[in-house]
């Protein structure tokens, strides 16, 4: 998998692995291992925005927190997932393989909390997490694009 990284650099290679083995441990117990309560059935949502849909109309039902968890925490979580897997394997550069590989470890996800009864499967949940490993993936593109121009520009100075 590492041989296609986007930075040759061996030293950048460790501490990138090192803070996606971090990430992913806080992702494994904000996933499942936080204090939750267990669910007694399978709870899922396979209508598309009908989650989104009941927390911007009935806005007013909802805490404040349950909210901007749903709607922001989903997103932002990920974006990690979109700067390290691409810098980690530089084919995920490619926004269509990025986007499949992160739709289907999501959707893994998503099965596994279900069928752990920790959480339900939510197809809003697995739009959202997409959105936010794209921006991830958009701010690693353009990051890697100005690295390269400032090392090209400098090379020809």
């Amino acid at each position: 998998m590492f041989k296609q990284r986007y930075y040759r650099n061996n030293v950048v290679t460790a501490i990138l692995l090192v803070a996606l083995i971090g990430y992913c441990l806080v992702m494994l117990n904000l996933l499942f291992f936080r204090a939750r309560h267990a669910l007694d059935m399978y709870h899922y949502n396979l209508i598309p925005f009908a989650t989104i849909e009941q927390l911007v109309i009935h806005r007013d039902h909802f805490s404040t927190e349950t909210w901007v968890k749903n709607l922001f925490g989903n997103i932002i979580l990920f974006i990690p997932l979109g700067i390290f897997i691409p810098l980690l394997n530089q084919k995920f550069m490619r926004v269509a393989k990025f986007v499949m590989f992160v739709v289907v470890l999501i959707f893994v996800v998503e099965c596994a909390q279900m069928l752990t009864y920790v959480g339900r499967f939510d197809v809003d949940d697995i739009m959202l997490n997409t959105v936010g490993g794209w921006i991830g993936l958009v701010l690693t593109r353009r990051l890697c694009r100005q690295v390269t121009q400032s090392i090209d520009t400098t090379k020809g100075v």
